[in-house]
């Protein structure tokens, strides 16, 4: 990984420029690249800074006592993570790898309470963005309880694809390998094999295993079948 020098960025989140918001107070901070599958942080970390992704993709996680990992959430440009540190989490509840090739923004845990507590407007809009963001945790989590491998999987790619961000019929999903998709939905390479080339037969993805999967609208059907 190596620090670069921070540069604009016009990722936003539905009512708040999460972007601008860094910038408005002139903060001090780092920009991280790091390549797939490399660790940002571990579980048991320190927790010293608030991040944001500016590029890329993050996969949080979280491994038991006994080394089984699970998969919590799925973040993408414009969302921010590690805000554990704001509410005195002295280490890190879980991990956060980087699925993609990624820009992570870091700000010292200092700075970031200094500004939510000398601009409130701007601290109610994060707060109302962080609320937003722990809600489709939630979802996720259900997700990941109640519904088969199959319709999680379809779930996971449309999350991955930004679905709903923009008004595109067709969008690309960062390149991820089957392993890492059968990690998110909690099943097996072989499965998730299976899933993909029966969206890409019906239509609902255009796939032919190294290219990025690009997805179509069709895969909310999956989704929305009862």
């Amino acid at each position: 990984m190596r620090p670069t020098t921070p540069q604009p960025d016009d990722v936003t989140a539905p009512d708040f420029n999460a972007q601008a918001f860094l910038e408005s107070a002139g903060l001090a901070k780092t920009i991280v690249q790091y390549g797939r599958d490399e660790v940002i942080f571990t579980q048991g970390d320190a927790c010293e800074h608030v991040l944001y992704v500016q590029s890329g993709g993050v996969k949080l996680s979280v491994l038991s006592k006994t080394g089984k990992e699970a998969v919590v959430a799925m973040l993408g440009p414009g969302d921010f993570f590690g805000e554990g540190c704001l509410a005195g989490q002295p280490v890190r509840m879980g991990s956060a790898t980087a699925i993609t090739p990624s820009a992570i923004l870091r700000v010292e845990k200092p700075q970031m309470v200094r500004l939510l507590q000398r601009q409130h407007e701007m601290s109610d809009r994060f707060i109302a963005h962080m609320l937003t963001r722990n809600i489709r945790i939630e979802e996720d989590l259900i997700d990941q309880l109640f519904n088969s491998s199959e319709k999680r999987l379809a779930r996971t790619l449309l999350l991955l694809a930004r679905y709903g961000k923009e008004d595109k019929p067709i969008r690309t999903v960062p390149r991820v390998s089957q392993e890492t998709l059968a990690e998110i939905v909690g099943t097996t390479r072989s499965r998730v094999n299976f899933f993909l080339n029966k969206f890409k037969k019906l239509g609902f993805i255009e796939y032919d295993g190294e290219r990025p999967i690009k997805v179509n609208k069709s895969l909310l059907s999956v989704v929305l079948h009862d």
